[in-house]
């Protein structure tokens, strides 16, 4: 395996990427943000495309990736998936089939990004099946922005992050990732996606959720297995005092449960009413965690999720220096997998 062999690789979760993949990413990302700050232009995919394809909304996202190719030397085109005639049901009359869509867009594009997640699918699993067999018929590199089960770029930002702040070696390092109640019952991607890379990495990953909310099994078998072979650890629990305990980086969000599809958006949201004690406070970072760094990847819900006295603290929280990375580490993902020849 080599620099080279990332041109033209699909990125729909980053358990299809070697940890040196991964990790020659994130050295690409760490250059990129250097000559950022210090004024080189660098235009590796001058006069390369883009397109993004978006499902559901979206801030840092959008933003990130816009900007990424904007500094990368070429272009973003947003596209609404509402606006097309594609249809995600494979049967006559509903609209144009996927395979005809990711082919002809590749035709036009040097890439291709995707967020489709939540409310836009049926089940759980769909929309990343959808990316899986986009990725499939399309000629050009596939890149997940977003899905129910995965959310790859913000878990390799996030892994960057960590590496900035504490240094590439993070064995041993307590990373509690919390259920925390919030009203808008989100997926699971960004959760499940920073759990087996802080696995596959060392780190000490502790789960806590209420009954209920257990997170996908093959990602959790999967965060096991990444935490054997790093010489992690990986442990769930239902006790949220007990995980936070000695946690050096905490990230408390809100997901829905796997039953999301089968009760309805109304009854989820109903249900995670009953743990509205489940949130990251200032008391709770004081008294159990060492220090409890916040992480986040956003939009945070202040005063559910967390206290806003912790999201504003300047030493304790990292979300906008999450928020940023997602540039760079996208600006990395796109210059290798587009073939842009990137020069660091």
């Amino acid at each position: 395996m080599s620099w080279f062999h990332l041109q033209g690789k699909d990125l729909i979760a980053t358990k299809d990427w070697t940890k040196e993949e991964i990790e020659i990413a994130l050295k690409v990302a760490e250059e990129l943000k250097g000559m950022h700050y210090a004024g080189i232009p660098q235009h590796p995919l001058k006069d390369k495309t883009f397109l993004m394809l978006f499902f559901n909304t979206s801030t840092r996202t959008r933003l990130s990736f816009e900007t990424a190719m904007t500094q990368l030397g070429g272009h973003a085109q947003y596209v609404d998936a509402s606006t097309l005639r594609l249809s995600l049901e494979d049967r006559p009359g509903a609209g144009e089939r996927l395979i005809d869509t990711a082919k002809v867009m590749a035709r036009y594009v040097d890439g291709i990004g995707i967020r489709l997640l939540e409310d836009k699918v049926s089940r759980y699993g769909e929309d990343t099946e959808i990316m899986y067999k986009f990725a499939e018929y399309a000629e050009v590199p596939v890149i997940n922005m977003a899905s129910n089960i995965w959310h790859p770029c913000q878990g390799m930002t996030d892994l960057f992050t960590l590496w900035e702040k504490l240094g590439r070696d993070l064995k041993g390092i307590k990373y509690t990732i919390m259920w925390a109640y919030s009203p808008w019952a989100r997926s699971l991607g960004s959760v499940q996606e920073e759990m087996v890379i802080a696995a596959r990495f060392g780190m000490h990953v502790t789960v806590a959720h209420p009954p209920g909310y257990e997170l996908d099994p093959e990602a959790v078998e999967l965060a096991k297995k990444y935490a054997e072979e790093s010489g992690g650890k990986f442990e769930v629990t239902n006790e949220l005092d007990d995980a936070l305990k000695g946690a050096v980086v905490v990230f408390p969000r809100g997901w829905m449960s796997l039953r999301r599809y089968e009760i309805g958006k109304e009854a989820e949201i109903k249900n995670a009413e009953k743990f509205k004690d489940w949130k990251y406070t200032k008391k709770r970072q004081k008294e159990l965690c060492k220090p409890g760094y916040l992480m986040h990847v956003m939009p945070i819900d202040r005063g559910n999720e967390a206290d806003p006295e912790l999201c504003d603290d300047p030493e304790l929280s990292w979300m906008y220096d999450q928020a940023e990375n997602r540039l760079h580490v996208q600006k990395a993902i796109l210059a290798l997998t587009m073939g842009g020849g990137v020069r660091v």
